[in-house]
């Protein structure tokens, strides 16, 4: 079993406390690697390192960092199935999405290294005579990134490659559930001799100690956080302690709503897709369907010809399996428990609403529950696994002021034929994404973003990549020498 380090100013250290996380396979339950619980004190190295690194990497020329970025997407794909081997043994994915998720990361870092040549600011008219106005974009600083473990690869790559190719350095927390995929592309990092001591540093630990001093440090100018919005409350706090600049891509609750114009095949396999990718523990997830009466029932039957369909098993065992473990005991616990409420305030089973049959690991069988009202936590609360709650409207007003009936704001999804109904939705929902007839996942290019308590900021393309800049105004003055 290994034991990592953490990696500060370009060289594996240890960590100044003497306590140590388990990291387990939640397939098996069995301890596969082990990460150091950094202290404040590493954190207070790690922030010095990429602090002193940035005045020179801001320097170099962005073509370079744009090449140093693209060949970390390359040094990804060279290695793309140990990868793919360890995302399968910490997180439990399937085979499918995690050979996607890697994929995705290397195109994102192949991407974003596309950006070093576009970062631009821009001249505009002064309303005084013999001056000009110049607006430049510039690195932020030192950027904390705080990984979550439901997708530690891809939302490494976001949050590196974006850092690093606008002139940023970098200290990095991955997910004490997920250390391992982050601490195999520090390998990848610690090879290449063009990246600068201290450009890229990795810190381990617990959310409470390391994510709440980087976000409370003086020297740490952004932070860029996926997780809970509890999580992302206290980062607030702690960075507020310095106005430190946040970047928060938290929880979601998407609605998924089918009208009585929709194509209900369409329909039952994007939304079976956006509930199950990752055994139902993404942000964008669909988290609850309103479908129009009129073809609920319809609908109905075809989720659940669906759901029965899906195959359970360990990923690194069968590269068939549909859907793996949930990530840890707590969370089939907490899906457990809601279903149970839902349950007992009348909600109906109609497939699932059990544990997995295998003998180890954290897996709960795919879920279908109906007679649910709009009131129940089930429908009000972030669900993080493997269960959906349908329910049925009669007016389209219905259904998005429901819709809209959240804490959240992130992902949505609307099933229509009818290109005005699709308009009205799309124009009335108060969410970061829409996906019309298509399951919920966004592109590198787009723009992915939350309203309300699910964030501030956002990620990916043009606009997740200024998110890492500062604008300096410069106001030049300059003699007219002629008489």
């Amino acid at each position: 079993m290994q034991q990592h380090k953490l990696y500060i100013n370009g060289e594996y250290t240890e960590s100044n406390g003497s306590e140590w996380i388990d990291v387990l396979n939640p397939a098996t339950e069995e301890v596969i690697s082990q990460i150091p619980k950094g202290t404040e004190d590493d954190v207070n190295r790690a922030v010095k390192a990429a602090f002193e690194a940035q005045k020179g990497w801001e320097l170099t020329p962005n073509i370079e960092r744009g090449k140093i970025v693209r060949k970390l997407g390359d040094r990804i794909e060279e290695n793309r199935a140990t990868f793919i081997d360890l995302l399968q043994e910490e997180q439990g994915k399937d085979y499918e999405l995690a050979s996607g998720e890697v994929d995705l990361a290397i195109d994102y870092f192949r991407y974003m290294s596309e950006w070093a040549r576009r970062i631009e600011g821009e001249i505009v008219p002064s309303d005084r005579k013999n001056e000009n106005i110049f607006i430049y974009k510039k690195p932020i600083g030192v950027v904390a990134g705080i990984v979550p473990w439901n997708f530690p690869v891809f939302i490494l790559a976001r949050k590196v490659a974006t850092s690093l190719v606008t002139g940023n350095t970098l200290v990095l927390k991955p997910s004490q559930q997920t250390p391992n995929t982050a601490m195999e592309f520090t390998k990848i990092i610690d090879s290449m001799d063009e990246i600068p001591k201290g450009v890229y540093n990795v810190v381990t630990g617990t959310g409470s100690e390391i994510g709440n001093r980087l976000a409370s440090h003086p020297n740490v100018h952004m932070v860029t956080m996926t997780g809970s919005v509890p999580a992302g409350t206290k980062v607030m706090e702690a960075a507020a302690q310095n106005i430190t600049k946040v970047n928060l891509e938290l929880g979601g609750k998407a609605p998924a709503i089918v009208t009585a114009n929709a194509d209900l095949d369409v329909a039952a396999e994007s939304i079976t897709t956006s509930r199950l990718a990752n055994n139902g523990q993404a942000c964008t997830n669909a988290e609850r369907v309103y479908v129009h009466e009129s073809v609920a029932d319809e609908l109905l039957a075809k989720l659940r010809h669906k759901f029965e369909s899906v195959t359970m098993g360990n990923p690194r065992e069968n590269k068939e399996a549909d859907v793996g473990p949930l990530v840890s005991k707590d969370r089939l616990e907490e899906v457990e428990s809601m279903v149970k409420e839902a349950i007992e305030a009348g909600a109906k089973v109609e497939i699932g609403g059990e544990r997995g049959d295998l003998d180890k690991g954290y897996f709960y069988k795919p879920t279908i529950l109906t007679n649910v009202n709009h009131d129940m936590q089930i429908i009000q609360e972030e669900i993080f696994g493997p269960v959906i709650p349908v329910t049925t409207f009669k007016t389209l007003d219905e259904a998005i002021e429901k819709g809209n009936d959240t804490d959240y704001g992130l992902s949505s999804s609307v099933y229509t034929e009818d290109m005005n109904e699709a308009m009205r939705v799309v124009n009335e929902l108060k969410f970061g994404e829409t996906f019309v007839n298509r399951e919920n996942f966004e592109a590198v290019q787009g723009y992915h973003a939350g309203m309300k308590k699910s964030g501030l900021g956002g990620a990916d393309g043009k606009h997740g990549m200024e998110d890492f800049l500062v604008t300096q105004v410069v106001y030049m003055q300059y003699k007219d020498d002629k008489k």
